[in-house]
């Protein structure tokens, strides 16, 4: 199996949750502005059962394909799931936790990749 590229772990993340129907889903490459991390993907579900679902599609989905999560934090309960993959993180919120925490306009100084409306 071959193995993935960041940029492409994190756009198959990106995609399984448009395929999920999450809003609002931005890729940010955060290469120049962050240490921890070289991607990031930030999307919403509008309600628990759907950022269940999004977490859960996207977790299996690169498992298949060989990428593994290092960990999750955070349940569809709270509104936010974060799904460390190493050099990608997947962060998928309710609304009103997305407002309230504002990630895009926290690494607003990573170059956008990708964003679905």
């Amino acid at each position: 199996m071959r193995v993935l590229q960041a940029i492409e772990v994190a756009r198959r993340a990106a995609e399984v949750a448009s395929d999920k129907q999450a809003d609002d889903i931005v890729l940010l490459d955060a290469r120049q502005v962050c240490a921890f991390t070289d991607y990031f993907v930030i999307c919403s579900g509008t309600s628990t059962r759907q950022i269940e679902s999004i977490w859960q599609e996207v977790n299996e989905t690169l498992k298949k394909e060989g990428v593994t999560a290092y960990r999750r934090e955070g349940n569809a309960d709270s509104g936010w799931i974060l799904i460390d993959l190493g050099d990608v993180v997947v962060h998928v919120f309710s609304p009103p936790q997305r407002e309230c925490y504002r990630l895009d306009d926290l690494w607003s100084n990573a170059e956008t990749v990708l964003r679905i409306q």
